[in-house]
């Protein structure tokens, strides 16, 4: 089976990045897992079928190439999937001109992939369909630093989801995790703003690869995502990964799946600061959900239960 990726990430003759790849980011890692091709949107038309499935990762900031792409490409794929950037409701900030087309374009599609069972109901409410398919987030075992310890007894401080906008949230995880009275870190996302620097109490770290990230984050004790914008929750899976208990809305499916006993109702900060109290004062309780979170980890989003469940939906629906 052929598949391949069409995104911004890719080259136009085509790009396959190896297991051990630094900045492997969750559309990196399903184009490893699936042994996928990836390609950018400038690669010529073509109408000569040479792949099974093309799934297509439409940019935030520039759908147009994504739904210019599909017009121009419709042929050589097989069958076409489209999959799922950000929030679920990403397009409605678009030029409506856009935003019709792309729901046409959901329309032509064979399949939508989304990232949790609440954006499924979304989409397949949204179309009138039931072609929507989870495509959960995954991590690949080659691409974690192999020197990393994975229960470090001296971890200390507490690390937010991202950045002081609308789109991180990461104000509401600031003031949770003032609850732990240790120091508290952040890393510094794209939609950094200017005087973001200057707030006395986080300590920013400096945009860093996948793997980088991973070592940074691995000497946390604990983590807040008290983020609205729903889409992958990488945030939830790497603190998963590494054992680190964290604080997160329901919603999505790494934060529910590796952290149930820590997943507040959407906008509960009430909720989200008793959490807070119990986990740092409480040691079975905050070494229970650890342990519990790195054993969901690898059994829900490990590369092995990915290519199953893919399987699974290919068998099903095509064969």
């Amino acid at each position: 089976m052929k598949i391949a990726f069409y995104s911004e990430v890719g080259t136009p003759i085509g790009n396959k990045y190896p297991a051990n790849y630094q900045n492997m980011r969750t559309d990196v890692a399903w184009a490893v897992a699936l042994d996928a091709t990836v390609y950018d949107f400038s690669m010529p038309a073509s109408n000569t079928p040479q792949n099974d499935l093309g799934i297509i990762i439409v940019p935030k900031k520039h759908p147009q190439k994504a739904i210019n792409f599909h017009n121009d490409n419709k042929y050589i794929c097989e069958r076409w999937a489209i999959m799922q950037e950000g929030p679920n409701n990403l397009w409605q900030d678009w030029e409506v001109p856009t935003q019709i087309e792309y729901i046409q374009l959901l329309h032509d599609v064979d399949f939508v992939f989304c990232h949790n069972e609440f954006d499924k109901l979304y989409y397949n409410g949204l179309l009138n369909t039931a072609k929507s398919f989870v495509l959960r987030s995954l991590f690949i075992p080659d691409a974690i630093p192999q020197n990393l310890k994975i229960m470090q007894p001296k971890r200390n401080g507490a690390v937010i989801n991202g950045n002081w906008v609308s789109w991180y949230g990461a104000q509401d995880s600031f003031f949770i995790a003032q609850e732990f009275g240790e120091p508290i870190y952040a890393p510094s996302m794209g939609r950094k703003q200017e005087y973001e620097d200057y707030l006395e109490d986080i300590n920013y770290f400096p945009y860093m690869d996948w793997s980088t990230w991973m070592a940074r984050l691995n000497e946390m004790r604990y983590g807040v995502n008290l983020m609205r914008t729903f889409a992958a929750g990488t945030f939830s899976l790497n603190c998963a990964i590494l054992g680190i208990p964290c604080i997160g809305w329901n919603y999505m499916d790494t934060q529910g799946i590796c952290f149930p006993e820590l997943t507040c109702d959407v906008g509960n900060m009430q909720e989200a600061r008793r959490i807070a109290k119990h986990l740092k004062t409480n040691r079975l309780f905050y070494d229970h959900v650890s342990s519990y979170a790195q054993k969901m980890a690898y059994a829900e989003f490990g590369e092995e239960t990915f290519l199953k469940n893919f399987t699974d939906f290919w068998t099903f629906n095509v064969h």
